[in-house]
């Protein structure tokens, strides 16, 4: 679980839940879900090579459909931010 001290909120739910977050030093600062280091341009990586949403929780038990609704949401409305994610990381790789 990630320290949420100073962690930033940057997409809740309708109840001011937290449902992305951004903390600096985990995980680059990159978004992720709630208080987790998975993060949307990992998730969003996944479902542009084909993996459905029914696979990533399989892969990932932790997270929910309403988890990945979140990533899809947040990617709609930051996708140049995710999309610089990805493409960082595939230089990395």
């Amino acid at each position: 679980m990630q320290s949420t001290a100073q962690s930033q909120v940057v997409l809740a739910g309708p109840k001011g839940e937290p449902l992305i977050r951004k903390t600096p030093d985990v995980c680059g600062g990159d978004a992720c879900i709630r208080e987790t280091r998975i993060m949307v341009w990992l998730l969003v990586d996944f479902q542009r090579a084909g993996v459905s949403d029914e696979e990533i929780l399989r892969g990932y038990p932790g997270l929910t459909p309403a988890d990945l609704a979140a990533a899809w949401e947040y990617y709609r409305l930051h996708s140049q931010e995710i999309d610089q994610a990805i493409a960082g990381q595939e230089v990395e790789d």
